[in-house]
C-alpha cells in the first residue's frame, strides 16, 4: 500500500501517461494523514500561543505564531507535494481518456463562489470513475500488468 502512496512522488513531473484509481487515492490519503498529524502537531504545540496572538492587536501575529515551528513543516510538505499533486491528477484525467487541461477548467471553476462547489464535487466523481478499459490516446491500460510501467 505505501508503495501506491508514493508513487506519485518518484513520478514527481510525468505528466504524461495514465494513473489509476489507487495511485491517486492512496496519494490523496497519504496527504491527509501527513496533513492531519502535522496540524495536530502544530495545535499541539503552539496552540495556546496561536489563541494569544489572535487577541493581539497585531493582525498578522496569528500567522507568525502559526508557522514558527511545525507550521514549516507543515509548508514544506505542501512545497514538495504541489507538482506531483498535479501530475497524478493530469494522469488520472488521462485514463478518464480525457484532456489533462480539464485539471485547470476544474481549478478555475472551483474558484467561482456556488460552481466551485459543483466543480470539486465533479473533480471527485471523475477521479472515482474507472478508466477507460484497454489503450487510449495517452497510453497502455495501467491496470494491464504486461503493458503497465508501474510494475517494473
Amino acid at each position: 500500500m505505501m508503495e501506491w502512496m508514493l508513487m506519485p512522488l518518484r513520478k514527481y513531473a510525468q505528466f504524461s501517461g495514465r494513473s489509476r484509481r489507487k495511485e491517486f487515492w492512496m496519494f490523496a490519503l497519504l496527504n491527509m494523514i501527513v496533513y492531519t498529524v502535522v496540524f495536530a502537531l502544530m495545535f499541539a504545540t503552539s496552540g495556546a500561543s496561536m489563541f494569544a496572538a489572535a487577541d493581539s492587536t497585531n493582525p498578522l501575529a496569528i500567522y507568525s505564531a502559526m508557522f514558527s515551528g511545525v507550521g514549516i513543516l507543515l509548508a514544506l510538505w505542501g512545497l514538495a507535494v504541489f507538482i506531483p499533486s498535479i501530475a497524478v491528477s493530469v494522469r488520472r484525467l488521462h485514463d478518464r481518456d480525457m484532456s489533462g487541461w480539464w485539471y485547470l477548467g476544474f481549478i478555475v471553476a472551483s474558484m467561482i463562489p456556488l460552481i466551485g462547489v459543483i466543480a470539486s464535487i465533479a473533480f471527485i466523481v471523475v477521479m472515482a470513475l474507472p478508466g477507460t478499459p484497454g489503450a487510449n490516446r495517452f497510453g497502455p491500460d495501467p491496470k494491464d500488468p504486461g503493458s503497465a510501467e508501474v510494475f517494473r
